[in-house]
């Protein structure tokens, strides 16, 4: 019997090991899924369907702490918007202060009008208003310039446009608290494709992924705007996939 023991607890430490790696999901429907990745700090993916790449799942971020929230990105429309707003505010009875906009794309502000709705100020560097207006996108209401600094709580969350990339416009939104990293369509997954080009700066796009990781050296958890998360190999890899030859 006590030969035995080992194996089975090998086993045992298999188990445990394989659920760690499993993502855990707080909330799930058919159109909208919720994603903890540390206490404060959820992803929300909502499904936009394009022409080019079809069904595409497109993140975005809420951090929490205290009472307040803030939200990066809004789900691809007003009515996942609306699931989105009332998972926070009711579930989790937490008011959202601000939602802001990585860049003018449908993926980022195509349910802002949810958030204008209820009263929620929206926020983007002053090119996504710009460009955003062109479109004929949805618009947030307030512009900056380079860095803007939100308190949450006792926490804070930094938006800074560092360099143009996936667009000319795309900012990232960093938790000090977390070391965490919304880097939106910026950043690619691992093992990603090169993916839409139509607005990109592609001879700027590694330098400033480059940019990006020196910005924030304590940096740990780095999300894209599609695809899973992971850590600073997420923006070596998007530098090395632009880097000019």
């Amino acid at each position: 019997m006590t030969q035995k023991l080992p194996f089975v607890l090998f086993l045992a430490l298999l188990l445990v090991c394989c659920k760690s790696q499993k993502p855990k999901v707080t909330y799930t429907s058919e159109n909208l899924k919720i994603i903890p990745l540390t206490e404060n700090s959820f992803i929300h993916v909502s499904y936009l369907q394009t022409d080019s790449f079809g069904k595409v799942a497109c993140n975005g971020l809420v951090y929490m702490n205290g009472n307040e929230a803030v939200v990066v990105d809004t789900p691809v429309d007003a009515e996942v918007s609306e699931e989105l707003i009332r998972w926070i505010t009711e579930t989790r009875q937490t008011t959202i202060t601000a939602v802001v906009a990585n860049h003018f794309h449908d993926d980022c502000v195509g349910g802002l009008e949810a958030f204008h709705q209820k009263g929620i100020p929206s926020y983007g560097n002053e090119l996504t208003l710009e460009l955003a207006e062109k479109e004929g996108n949805h618009i947030p209401q307030n512009g900056f310039t380079e860095t803007l600094e939100m308190p949450v709580g006792n926490g804070k969350i930094i938006h800074r446009f560092i360099g143009e990339g996936h667009t000319r416009d795309n900012i990232v939104s960093y938790v000090p608290e977390d070391q965490l990293l919304f880097g939106g369509c910026l950043v690619k997954e691992m093992n990603a494709s090169e993916g839409y080009l139509g607005d990109a700066n592609v001879s700027e796009w590694s330098t400033t992924a480059l940019r990006v990781k020196n910005a924030f050296p304590e940096l740990k958890i780095v999300i894209p705007g599609h695809g899973s998360h992971g850590g600073t190999e997420l923006l070596d890899y998007t530098a090395q996939l632009f880097k000019e030859p």
